[in-house]
C-alpha cells in the first residue's frame, strides 16, 4: 500500500518528532504504543485468537443510560508518559492537517475538522479490523513498525493509543473555562454480538459510550429510532445524523467532539458591533464583530503573506488565527500548513499592543469518514473502510460490515463576557487587525500542542 507508506511522510514524521523530543533517547512511535508481546504476524494467515464479545443491549428510546464503566480498567490506561503523548500529539497533527488540506482542496466554503476526533474515530474502528485492513490503518495513523516485512506486520494495542488520545481532553478540561466532551455511538445490528476489544475502545476515547442493538430489516423505522436516541442522548446537540440506512446494515458507528469556551481576554460588550465581513471580491454581508484592546501575541509573515495572532482560551488551550494579507487567497496559506509551518508560527509570536476585531462564530459539523479518507485518496478509503475492508475481529457475525461511521463537531464559544482582569492602559497606538475577510484557525492545548481543532472561516453568516 504504496500511497500510506511514503518516502515524504516518513521523513517529515521523523523531523516532527526529533524537534519535539531533543535531548531524549528517540524511542520509535510503535514502541511506545506496542502490547507486552510484541511479535511479527503473517497477513495471510487466516488464523486469529479467539473472539471474545459480548451481547449488545437492545435500543430502547426510554433507558438512555450511558453503558457501564470499569473505572479500574481506565485509570490504568490513562497512565500515560509524557513521551507517549509528545509523540502521538505529532502523528495527530500530521495527520489532521493532512486532512484538513485535502478536504479545503475541494471545499470553499467553512470548514470544522477535529484531528483528535478523527483520529479516535479511526484507532476504535481500527480495534475491530482483520489482519491485513488493521495494518492499512496502522500505516495511515503513523504507528507502523519499519522493520516488519511486507507479509508479515507487527500491532500496536489500540487501547494505549485511544487513552492517551482522551487524556488530551483532560488536560484541557479543567474546569469553567472550557468542556470538551466526548461521546460514541455505535449500533449493531440485532443478532450480533460485538468484541470486547472493540467496546472497551469506545470507552476508552469517551466520556459516554453507547452501545445498542437494531432491527435493521425496517429501514424506515430503525432511522427513526437510531436517530431519535443519539439526540436524547446528546442532549439535543446530535440531530438526524443518519440518513438513507441500508436493511441489511451490521453497524453505524459515531463519534461527537464538542468544545465549548469562553475567551479568557474579555470582548468588552459595548465595543461588538455590526461589521462589514468580505467574503470575497464581490459578497460582503454584516456580522456581529468583537473588539478588544490589549497585548497580543501575534506574528506578521511576510514570507507566507499573512499575520498570525494566539488568543488564549483557558490556562491550557489557545486559539491561532492566521488572516491572509490582503489580496492573498485563503488557499494559499492553507496549502503549505505543515506541522513544522505551525511550530515556526509559535516560536517567533512576539507580544504588541493591537485593537483586534473578530466576528462572533460557532459552528457544527457532520461529516462521514469514508469522505474524509476518500478525500485523501481513493484507495484508502477503500481498504479502510470500503469494499477491500475486512472486519473480522469485530463481531460474532462473518462477515462483518462498517456500514456507516460519523464523525461530528462542535466548536462553541460563550457570548459571556469573560472573568474581568485587572489590566493597566496600554502606552501607544495600538496596530488595528480585523478578520473580516476569510482566514483559517486552530484550537490546541497549550502542553503539547495537539490540535483539537482545525477549521476555517469563509462566511460568518452561515
Amino acid at each position: 500500500m504504496q500511497t500510506l507508506q511514503s518516502p515524504l511522510l516518513v521523513l517529515l514524521l521523523c523531523c516532527c518528532l526529533s524537534g519535539n523530543l531533543a535531548n531524549r533517547v528517540y524511542v520509535h512511535p510503535f514502541y511506545l504504543f506496542a502490547g507486552e508481546n510484541i511479535s511479527c504476524e503473517t497477513l495471510q494467515d487466516q488464523t486469529v485468537k479467539p473472539l471474545e464479545t459480548l451481547p449488545v443491549t437492545p435500543l430502547d428510546n426510554i433507558v438512555l443510560t450511558p453503558d457501564s464503566r470499569d473505572s479500574s480498567k481506565l485509570d490504568a490506561q490513562r497512565q500515560n508518559s509524557t513521551e507517549r503523548k509528545a509523540v502521538l500529539a505529532k502523528l495527530m497533527n500530521f495527520l489532521g492537517l493532512r486532512i484538513y488540506d485535502a478536504l479545503s482542496r475541494k471545499n470553499s466554503s467553512n470548514i470544522l475538522l477535529s484531528p483528535i476526533n478523527t483520529y479516535g474515530s479511526l484507532a476504535t474502528l481500527y480495534l475491530g479490523a482483520s489482519k491485513k485492513t488493521a495494518n492499512s490503518f496502522q500505516l495511515l495513523l503513523g504507528l507502523n513498525r519499519d522493520t516488519d516485512r511486507e507479509d508479515c506486520v507487527s500491532f500496536v494495542d489500540g487501547h494505549k493509543v485511544l487513552s492517551t488520545l482522551q487524556s488530551f481532553n483532560s488536560l484541557v478540561d479543567d474546569g469553567p473555562k472550557d468542556e470538551i466532551t466526548t461521546q460514541v455511538w455505535a449500533f449493531a445490528r440485532k443478532d450480533a454480538q460485538l468484541s470486547e476489544d472493540f467496546i472497551q475502545g469506545t470507552q476508552d476515547f469517551s466520556d459516554t459510550s453507547f452501545i445498542r442493538g437494531v432491527d435493521f430489516s425496517k429501514s424506515q423505522e430503525a432511522e427513526t429510532l437510531v436517530n431519535t436516541f443519539v439526540e436524547k442522548t446528546s442532549n439535543g446537540k446530535v440531530k438526524n445524523v443518519f440518513k438513507d440506512l441500508d436493511p441489511s446494515s451490521d453497524l453505524l458507528f459515531m463519534s461527537s467532539f464538542n468544545f465549548q469556551g469562553n475567551w479568557m481576554t474579555a470582548f468588552q460588550p459595548e465595543r461588538t458591533s455590526l461589521q462589514e465581513f468580505h467574503v470575497d471580491d464581490t459578497t460582503t454581508v454584516m456580522t456581529p464583530f468583537m473588539t478588544s484592546t490589549g497585548l497580543y501575541h501575534y506574528l506578521n509573515d511576510k514570507v507566507r503573506r499573512c499575520t498570525v495572532v494566539k488568543l488564549s482560551l483557558s490556562k491550557r488551550s489557545h486559539m491561532l488565527l492566521v488572516l491572509p494579507h490582503e489580496g492573498v487567497s485563503l488557499h494559499d496559506i492553507e496549502s503549505k500548513l505543515l506541522t513544522d509551518v505551525m511550530s515556526s508560527w509559535h516560536q517567533n509570536l512576539q507580544e504588541g499592543l493591537l485593537e483586534l476585531s473578530l466576528p462572533k462564530f460557532s459552528m457544527s459539523t457532520v461529516t462521514d469518514l469514508r469522505d474524509l479518507l476518500a478525500n485523501m485518496n481513493p484507495v484508502i478509503e477503500t481498504e479502510l473502510l470500503g469494499s477491500l475492508a475486512e472486519f473480522s475481529q469485530l463481531s460474532n457475525i462473518k462477515p462483518f460490515t462498517v456500514n456507516k461511521a460519523i464523525n461530528k463537531v462542535l466548536f462553541e464559544m460563550s457570548d459571556k463576557e469573560a472573568e474581568p482582569q485587572d489590566k493597566k492602559q496600554e502606552a501607544g497606538i495600538p496596530l488595528k487587525l480585523s478578520f473580516n475577510r476569510p482566514f483559517f484557525f486552530s484550537v490546541a492545548e497549550g502542553y503539547f500542542n495537539s490540535i483539537l481543532i482545525l477549521g476555517k472561516i469563509t462566511n460568518p453568516t452561515l
